[in-house]
């Protein structure tokens, strides 16, 4: 009889340990922003207790305004008002009948919420809706010893070697071993860097051929012996260049 009570006893104390221990989970402190209930397990976005706020960034930013750009403006209900605009080298664009609005580094829809609150005062309830007609596309620039030398629509994801393709290649005097590659980091900061497109390409080692990004320009420079070519004469340039042929 004493055994069988021991047994029960021990059995009912686990029970109740197991019911405080649940109780003592469904109190503890929960994670700001996460999910709550069965999932609450789940640390989606959760790192050393708190709530990541990398995952609610915008990983897909909207275009902002540029100078020059083209937008078209639309009244749904007032197709008077409709016009025709480019950003000013000021960054405003010079609205009918309202004053002008900066919109330079504005997105399209946050220009078309200024807009209607611009004609608020002379318009109804004014619907409008904003389209960009023309902007600057992304582009590159290939300068120096390079056939076709010139500004270049970036279309689609180029590396240095099929820039230079593209620009019609190198011409006789270009030197392939030290391209310059010239990137804009901000306004004040620009980097360069140099490429030996030579080695590169004699080695076959296209892994190290870099992915241009928009505004940058690639300078082909002059190699030594076209500079000195023309300081001589054209027979002293021809021994020095191919001796054997006398």
């Amino acid at each position: 009889m004493k055994r069988v009570t021991t047994h029960l006893v021990l059995a009912l104390a686990c029970c109740l340990g197991q019911q405080e221990w649940a109780v003592a989970q469904d109190k503890s402190p929960a994670i700001p922003g996460a999910p709550t209930g069965s999932t609450a397990t789940t640390k989606t976005g959760v790192a050393d207790g708190a709530w990541s706020p990398a995952l609610t960034g915008e990983r897909r930013p909207l275009y902002r305004l540029q100078k020059s750009d083209v937008i078209e403006i639309d009244f749904t209900y007032s197709p008077e008002f409709d016009q025709s605009v480019s950003v000013q080298p000021d960054g405003r664009i010079a609205l009918k009948g309202v004053k002008a609005l900066y919109a330079e580094g504005t997105t399209v829809p946050d220009l078309e919420e200024q807009i209607g609150q611009a004609y608020a005062a002379i318009l109804h309830d004014p619907e409008v809706t904003v389209v960009l007609k023309d902007f600057d596309k992304p582009s590159f620039i290939a300068a120096g010893e390079v056939a076709r030398p010139g500004k270049y629509e970036l279309r689609a994801d180029l590396t240095v070697s099929e820039a230079v393709a593209i620009a019609g290649g190198f011409t006789p005097r270009a030197k392939h071993s030290q391209i310059v590659l010239f990137r804009r980091v901000s306004d004040d900061l620009v980097e360069s860097r140099i490429l030996d497109v030579k080695s590169m390409l004699k080695s076959r080692a296209l892994g190290e051929d870099i992915h241009l990004r928009p505004g940058d320009m690639l300078f082909v420079p002059q190699n030594l012996m076209s500079k000195i070519r023309q300081y001589m004469p054209a027979s002293g340039v021809s021994a020095y260049v191919t001796p054997t042929q006398f």
